[in-house]
């Protein structure tokens, strides 16, 4: 009987152990376990797992492992081996995620090195352009072609009309030409000082009133230094020999242009085009565009003054707004009248005359010319520059408060002097207003700008408008009271009421003792760079009262009839940093008073300080 005979359950001949009785089979699976991985270990316990009496034969029992078996066993992976097989597979993937993530980075860094830089994005696009023209140019300017490409492109596509660079050079753009009225930006201004023939006027008229109105434009015209026209809506015949006012132009048609407001006057439609017809005129060397109408007086020095702060190559849109609130709110704060006088650049007009007619239609129920062209400058969006000196003058009666108080800054125009009463009293209209241009004329600079001083002895304060009138009150006046302006006029729509007006205004003085005493411009002339005016006292209504309700003061200067102020120029860029002029008294007499006006000196403080 055998025992201790243990069969291998790796490959037992399945007759043979059916052969075997139980006692025989003694198969413990527990005690028999080798590493399938490992061959030898298997083929030895095979051996020592067979322990049989010497001499017993056991058929197929000693035979190795099979193919199958073994393949079937390896399939069987071991705990152990899958957690191996487990670390080296995260540890792959975690090699590829960073690899990954430093091409990405690497990636965008190129891209916004490319995007970004200009030298880089400029010699691409300009190689780009050239491709598209010639495969020559492409082939030569990659870094990486060799010569060899080089040549056989160059046989082979050479363009006729253009030749490649060198490799080492940057293309530069062909310069284009520049054609006649581009803008100054494009052709260049030159570094030449702004002069009136920079400038082209624009005058809006009336076939119906020019006859009566060119008398008003031929006191500050300058056939020879200025040019412009008058732009009329019908052919008004012209005078032979009269050189001394701009030509007279036609305007374009309107009738194609739709016009829907029911108060106005369609003339507003072609009054508008003006800068645009102006425009394609094409004078050369424009640098800017001056608007105003047949009733406007300009001061061209001060214009030119005020304009060369400002540069003509960007778009520029200058003027002022009205004096009254009604006109201000119906049309726009923060548009320029015309009246007044509007001041376009090269550039800005240009852009006009490119899309006004198209603009215009989009605004068929608006008033006159300054709404539609300030709707065609805002869709540019360019704002309004104020300067104080244009002004549109929407007002009627006595001009003397606005005239007396002018604002500390260069008179450059004013409008509407048909509607307003004559400037000077025993005048006309048109003879006051040739007097008023002749002291414009003798010192633009100072011209209608205030200054205030005092005689404590006499308790007098005298208030000098360059060029128009010296008031003399008879008591000390600060120049805070003093600058606004003195309500001696209605506004245009006839309302008197404070709160009509978009300025500094004050009421009149009540008491005839308070009321000063008025030197109206007689005369006005030029010694060297000295101007001197004489001022003559007016007639007023009142001296009889002063007698009576001022005793037992009398009233100021009372003998005195007239007044002579010497007025010395100011420094030729006073209008950048604009400061009030400063006066004293130089000599009083019985008869004749003399007051000296000119630029308060470096380090003094003014008149008004000094002598409170």
């Amino acid at each position: 009987m055998l025992t201790n005979c243990y069969l291998s359950p790796l490959n037992i001949n399945p007759n043979y152990s059916a052969s075997l009785s139980e006692e025989e089979k003694v198969v413990s699976p527990l005690d028999f376990s080798p590493d399938p991985y490992n061959w030898d270990e298997i083929v030895l316990s095979s051996h020592r797992l067979w322990k049989c009496p010497l001499g017993v034969m056991v058929p197929n029992v000693m035979m190795l492992p099979s193919y199958n078996d073994v393949v079937k066993i390896s399939n069987d992976r071991s705990p152990r081996s899958a957690r191996c097989r487990g670390r080296r597979w995260r540890q792959s993937r975690t090699v590829t995620a960073v690899v990954a993530v430093v091409a990405l980075v690497f990636s965008t860094t190129a891209w916004l090195s490319l995007v970004f830089s200009g030298t880089t994005s400029t010699r691409s696009w300009r190689r780009f352009k050239e491709w598209e023209g010639s495969p020559v140019s492409i082939s030569r300017s990659l870094p990486w072609s060799n010569r060899r490409s080089h040549a056989y492109f160059g046989s082979r596509f050479r363009h006729p009309s253009v030749e490649p660079p060198p490799p080492s050079r940057i293309i530069q753009p062909p310069t284009p030409a520049i054609p006649r009225n581009r803008s100054l930006s494009e052709r260049g201004t030159g570094g030449n000082e702004l002069s009136l023939n920079h400038i082209v006027f624009g005058i809006a008229g009336s076939s119906h009133l020019w006859k009566r109105r060119k008398e008003f434009v031929r006191l500050w015209w300058r056939p020879e230094e200025m040019r412009g026209h008058v732009w009329v809506e019908e052919q008004v015949p012209v005078e032979e020999g009269d050189d001394s006012l701009p030509p007279l132009m036609v305007s374009e048609d309107i009738s194609r242009f739709r016009y829907t407001n029911p108060t106005g006057h369609p003339s507003g439609l072609r009054i508008s085009r003006i800068v645009t017809e102006s425009f394609s005129l094409g004078l050369p060397d424009a640098r800017w565009f001056v608007l105003g109408d047949d009733d406007t007086i300009f001061n061209t020095d001060n214009l030119l003054a005020v304009l060369s702060k400002y540069d003509p190559s960007e778009m520029v849109y200058i003027g002022s707004p009205s004096e009254s609130h009604s006109a201000n709110a119906y049309f726009s704060h923060s548009m320029a009248f015309g009246g007044g006088g509007i001041a376009i650049s090269y550039p800005l007009a240009e852009a006009l005359t490119n899309f006004h007619d198209e603009c215009i239609e989009r605004y068929p129920k608006f008033y006159g010319s300054d709404d539609r062209l300030h709707a065609c400058i805002t869709e540019l969006g360019v704002p309004l520059t104020r300067e104080l000196g244009f002004h549109q003058w929407d007002i009627r009666g006595n001009a003397h408060g606005l005239l007396s108080s002018h604002p500390i800054a260069p008179f450059v125009s004013i409008h509407h002097v048909e509607a307003v009463d004559p400037f000077f009293p025993g005048l006309s209209s048109l003879d006051g207003l040739k007097l008023f241009t002749k002291a414009m004329k003798a010192e633009p600079r100072s011209f209608l700008q205030r200054s205030i001083c005092y005689d404590h002895a006499r308790h007098l304060t005298f208030s000098i408008s360059l060029g128009y009138v010296v008031q003399v009150f008879p008591d000390i006046v600060l120049p805070r009271e003093l600058e606004r302006s003195e309500q001696t006029y209605s506004a245009w729509n006839g309302l008197r009421q404070s709160h009509e007006f978009d300025l500094d205004i004050r009421d009149p003085y009540k008491s005839v003792c308070k009321k000063p005493v008025i030197f109206f411009l007689k005369d006005v002339g030029k010694n060297g760079n000295t101007t001197w005016g004489s001022y003559r006292r007016a007639k007023g209504k009142g001296d009889l009262k002063r007698k009576l309700f001022c005793f037992p003061r009398s009233p100021p200067l009372w003998n005195v009839q007239n007044i002579q102020v010497i007025g010395y120029p100011l420094r030729k860029n006073w209008h950048l940093v604009p400061r009030r002029p400063c006066c004293k008294v130089s000599h009083s007499s019985d008869e004749l008073l003399r007051l000296t006006v000119g630029e308060c000196e470096k380090g003094s403080l003014s008149p008004v300080v000094d002598s409170l």
